[in-house]
């Protein structure tokens, strides 16, 4: 039976390890991410990469690379971004840092 679920992840301090965000996507679900929320924790300027690893592989594909947000600032991503089976979504900054993210997805069986 198809469903739609609304979801969220929150990830506490992502810094400058390779930090997943959404694990990989199950076979017959498909994730439509409605919202990425990024807040700058640490009191300093910041980099942050975001990107999806499609089929779970090695080919990293940037939806954002060295995109700057300010110290104590707020960074909002609200476009829509489909996720397919075994998709991974990743994120991590420069350097040791202390970026919260919050993420708004709906989860839909096929």
């Amino acid at each position: 039976m198809a469903s739609e679920v609304l979801k969220r992840v929150c990830v506490r301090a992502m810094t400058n390890a390779e930090t997943t965000l959404i694990a990989a996507v199950t076979a017959g679900h498909t994730y439509t991410i409605l919202n990425i929320t990024l807040c700058e924790t640490g009191s300093a300027d910041e980099t942050f990469d975001i990107y999806i690893d499609p089929l779970g592989g090695s080919n990293d594909t940037y939806l954002y690379k060295a995109q700057a947000i300010a110290a104590d600032a707020t960074f909002e991503h609200t476009t829509r971004l489909v996720m397919e089976a075994t998709d991974v979504l990743y994120g991590r900054t420069a350097d040791s840092a202390n970026v919260d993210v919050v993420i708004s997805y709906l989860d839909q069986t096929l």
